[in-house]
């Protein structure tokens, strides 16, 4: 059976409870998996314009990727897979920051219900956006970026604003702890 297209149903805690159809899972509201990928190079982050064509959040800014995990994949494996999808990014080391449980109802019907597992990273080299996901790629001062979100909200996605701070939050916290010997 194919389960490119099934998502993970969750608890919560994040405890997969079941599997969905994609948009079967967004038509009823259903708490899935999720991932937000955060790029960084110093003290910019590669954000991503959302292509036109999106089902939800078209247009909009976010995160550098994200997506959902398909079943029998784990959170690196699908965020490589986006990471080189979306952006033509490879090899590139993730670290979990943390999760969270969002719920935003779209004017169209759709429902985001996601255990959202934010994901970070350094990365100054190369990307492409793949026009039938993003727009427009592109690094940002961070101080800046947040200043625009504040003044113009609407011009992000949802869950951007939650998971920035998180993804902010843990690699500040990163910086402080010295490498392991």
């Amino acid at each position: 059976m194919d389960t490119g297209n099934e998502l993970i149903l969750v608890d919560l805690d994040d405890r997969e409870i079941g599997r969905g159809e994609k948009m079967d899972v967004h038509r009823k509201g259903l708490l899935h998996r999720a991932f937000s990928v955060f790029l960084f190079d110093g003290d910019r982050l590669l954000i991503q314009r959302r292509a036109a064509g999106k089902y939800h959040s078209a247009g909009l800014w976010a995160n550098t990727c994200c997506s959902h995990p398909r079943v029998g994949e784990t959170l690196q494996e699908a965020a490589a897979k986006r990471l080189l999808l979306e952006c033509g990014i490879e090899k590139v080391t993730l670290r979990e920051a943390g999760r969270f449980v969002y719920r935003a109802v779209f004017s169209n019907g759709l429902t985001e219900y996601e255990s959202d597992h934010v994901l970070v990273g350094e990365y100054a080299g190369s990307f492409e956006a793949n026009p039938e996901e993003a727009s427009a790629l592109c690094y940002v001062p961070v101080d800046a970026l947040k200043v625009q979100m504040l003044t113009a909200p609407e011009r992000y996605a949802v869950w951007f604003f939650t998971a920035l701070g998180m993804a902010e939050a843990f690699r500040t916290a990163a910086l402080r702890i010295p490498p392991a010997e």
